[in-house]
């Protein structure tokens, strides 16, 4: 069983998500990175946008919310927690 993808940060930290296909030369590689999509659980908690080839996330308040990648029947996540800052 794959391990659970986290991260922990504190408000206002970013973290840039790159999109990748396993395995990386799959013929169809470039048409589901750029199909994916993602979505947060909470967007009190986190927020991320598509940045080309990945995705911008930031984290925008304390607690714990998940981030969704979604490639026509492909979809990988990550847990995210937000820490207070400082």
């Amino acid at each position: 069983m794959p391990s659970q993808k986290t991260w922990t940060g504190k408000v206002g930290d970013t973290k840039t998500f790159t999109i990748t296909t396993d395995p990386v030369d799959a013929t169809d590689s470039t048409e589901v990175i750029t199909a994916t999509d993602a979505i947060s659980s909470d967007t009190a908690i986190v927020t991320v946008t598509k940045n080309g080839a990945g995705f911008e996330a930031t984290i925008a308040g304390e607690g714990t919310a998940t981030i969704n990648f979604t490639s026509g029947s492909l979809t990988t996540s990550i847990a995210v927690t937000g820490q207070a800052a400082g």
